[in-house]
């Protein structure tokens, strides 16, 4: 029987490729981390220290890898990389660095020889280094460095940007049923029941739980057998079907070293999952790869000019340090600016912060005469006529309009209790909160009372808004459960809307944007006012609409989710209404959660009106890093020195006459 325990990843990893189609960027170092169940959500963070030494009780993985990645030059074959220096720390020559490594303690703490790769004169070159003591910095995921003879500020800034190195014969012995990511690279890969080999380990994607193998299937055309051909192929720069396979004992029972191959037992559908559906030619496939290349490059071209326009250049000062894959980095963050959102919120940066409640957001609606306030005994989607008494028919005209594919859902997953809240420093366990929303949400789709019935949802498109690190374990999520009974083809996943934290300071004209490191524009999500510009994205709207759909119901937070009804989006299309919105009483707090209901006309009219929506510029603390003298400096703030902006969907009422206006509060 084999070990179970953790497997990591310590080194640069490339990003997931185009078809899992997260919208997150994705570049060293990352972690993915799913859930205890084998597909739950999942979430990328940009930290590894966390990961050494974690055991799991539930669901446990079948060993551990450990990567510490050797560079191809021969100059440094003998070396492995353990972290890179992100800026100086203090005033006594001390440095902090970002660890790329699963024993940080054993890397950073133990003096002793290491050795620095740097760019000197367009040439890198590798020198060594004593290590006097290091020590973590809490709450920064970084370590705290001191060198024999850095002694000054000036002395600390010349390492800025370099990678740490350790020998390699100096890697950690592990235990039995512990491996090393780079020795699973190449394996055979071998389907248990048949003996068939089904591909080669290219690659392996971390996380804190459940891990990926990067698996390059064979092709159809004949290959040689023997690992060593088939890791060659990627080597060689061909290229076959990639798929992800979770490296769990479930899945993977069977590891050989000797032999090089791995035994799997994949459920069914996980190889056919994100392979292409189309046989092109390896000549084809490198032209589309080279149109999106060419495509990205008109759509970074296009982001520098805006954020030039809003003299925002200091953004790409990180293209003049660092390595390749922090340079892509640095590009994927400025595309996935987006430039009207920030010029907007801008606009409105003198705008006080400011809290939204339900008296404030809707104030007047007292005036609205399509009101009807209902005891929340009786809502559920499919509460009897006998409760529900002269309101049944409303139940009875929205389970025809969602029958009849009329109406769209949007789920929005993302967490706004705490956004908008002004020098809020608290800290949540981003592992518990995801594991709980998962479970949550897993139950709410499952459960037809709680929920859109079964055999109404084949018919229905879905719409979810999740934070990015969620996105590749929420398709997992769903793949997994056969779509929960939505078409496939009907079911959208977005990245939450965020936009770049600037500083507060009013400087040369403008507000800087703020940058967490040299290559990492530093954001924040905007709140659920988002939600109206994601569903503007990529025609989502259009494509409903040519789709017969009528409303959109938009619903955040399980608890509010799973307290909708039906008799609001009866109500509307009773009155004929624009937007219908649904209260609790007594509720204080409207990003808590909310549902709404939307029809298409109004939901594109809103869209199309984007730029009239109201931003709040929350004052905050956020540490970053600026470049001073040619050197990047670490800046921690005592105070708040950054705004985060905030946008509230409820600000979409001021485009929509009371007249147009439904209100369903729910009684006690």
């Amino acid at each position: 029987m084999q070990k179970a325990s953790l497997l990591c990843s310590s080194n640069p990893i490339s990003s997931p490729p185009a078809y899992l189609h997260t919208c997150c960027p994705l570049t060293a170092p990352i972690r993915t981390r799913f859930s205890p169940s084998l597909f739950a959500f999942s979430s990328l963070r940009f930290s590894l220290n966390r990961l050494h030494g974690r055991r799991h009780g539930f669901s446990p993985l079948h060993s551990t890898a450990t990567e510490e990645m050797i560079e191809a030059s021969k100059n440094v074959s003998s070396f492995v990389e353990i972290g890179y220096i992100s800026s100086v720390h203090g005033l006594q020559g001390e440095i902090c660095i970002k660890p790329n490594t699963d024993f940080p303690e054993l890397r950073f703490c133990k003096a002793g020889r290491r050795w620095l790769k740097q760019q000197v004169s367009g040439k890198e070159t590798i020198k060594e280094v004593e290590l006097v003591e290091g020590r973590e910095h809490p709450g920064k995921k970084s370590w705290i460095l001191s060198f024999s003879g850095i002694e000054t500020v000036d002395q600390a800034r010349q390492l800025v940007g370099s990678t740490l190195l350790a020998e390699e014969e100096d890697r950690p012995h592990l235990e039995e049923g512990e491996f090393y990511t780079r020795d699973l690279v190449g394996m055979r890969v071998i389907l248990k029941e048949t003996g068939e080999v089904v591909g080669a380990v290219v690659n392996v994607f971390n996380s804190g739980a459940n891990d990926l193998l990067h698996v390059m299937l064979k092709s159809a055309e004949p290959m040689p057998n023997g690992s060593e051909e088939l890791s060659s192929l990627a080597e060689a720069g061909d290229s076959g079907p990639l798929v992800w396979v979770p490296f769990v004992k479930e899945i993977v029972p069977n590891v050989d070293m000797n032999r090089r191959e791995m035994l799997i037992t994949p459920p069914k559908g996980l190889l056919e999952l994100n392979v292409r559906s189309d046989e092109r030619s390896k000549k084809e496939r490198r032209q589309l790869e080279w149109k999106e290349r060419k495509r990205f490059q008109k759509r970074l071209i296009a982001a520098k000019k805006k954020l030039s326009e809003m003299e925002q250049q200091h953004v790409f000062h990180g293209f003049r340090f660092g390595e390749k894959s922090q340079a892509s980095l640095l590009a994927d963050q400025i595309v996935s600016v987006n430039s009207k959102l920030l010029q907007q919120a801008l606009e409105n940066v003198e705008i006080a912060s400011k809290r939204w409640t339900i008296t404030e957001s809707l104030a007047g609606t007292k005036l609205v005469r399509n009101r009807l306030r209902i005891s929340e005994k009786c809502f559920t989607p499919s509460t009897s006529e006998e409760k529900l008494g002269t309101n049944f028919t409303l139940q009875e005209k929205a389970l025809q309009l969602i029958s009849k594919g009329k109406v769209a859902v949007v789920l929005d997953m993302s967490d706004h209790k705490n956004r908008g809240k002004e020098y809020d420093l608290s800290l949540s366990s981003s592992t518990s909160r995801e594991n709980s929303e998962t479970s949550s949400l897993q139950m709410l789709l499952c459960d037809d009372e709680r929920f859109v019935k079964a055999e109404y949802r084949s018919s229905m498109p879905l719409v979810l808004i999740s934070p990015a690190d969620e996105i590749i374990s929420m398709k997992k999520l769903f793949s997994s459960n056969n779509y929960f009974g939505f078409d496939p083809e009907k079911v959208w996943f977005l990245e939450e809307e965020r936009l770049p934290v600037v500083g507060s300071l009013f400087e040369q004209n403008r507000h800087k944007i703020l940058m967490k490191s040299p290559w990492e524009i530093l954001q924040s999500p905007v709140g659920s006012g988002g939600v109206i510009s994601l569903l503007s994205s990529d025609n989502i709207v259009e494509n409903l609409a040519q789709n017969s759909v009528e409303y959109i119901q938009v619903c955040n937070g399980e608890r509010y989710i799973s307290r909708s009804s039906p008799l609001l989006l009866g109500l509307v299309n009773e009155k004929e209404a624009e937007i219908g919105i649904q209260i609790f009483e007594h509720s204080e707090d409207v990003e808590e959660g909310f549902s709404m209901v939307f029809s298409i006309d109004t939901m594109k009219k809103l869209t199309r009106q984007i730029h009239k929506f109201q931003f709040y510029a929350i004052a905050k603390p956020n540490s970053h890093v600026e470049l001073v003298e040619k050197k990047w400096v670490h800046v921690e703030p005592s105070s708040p020195n950054s705004y985060e902006f905030y946008s509230t969907i409820f600000s979409c009422l001021n485009a929509c006459s009371l007249d147009k206006l439904c209100v369903m509060e729910i009684t006690e």
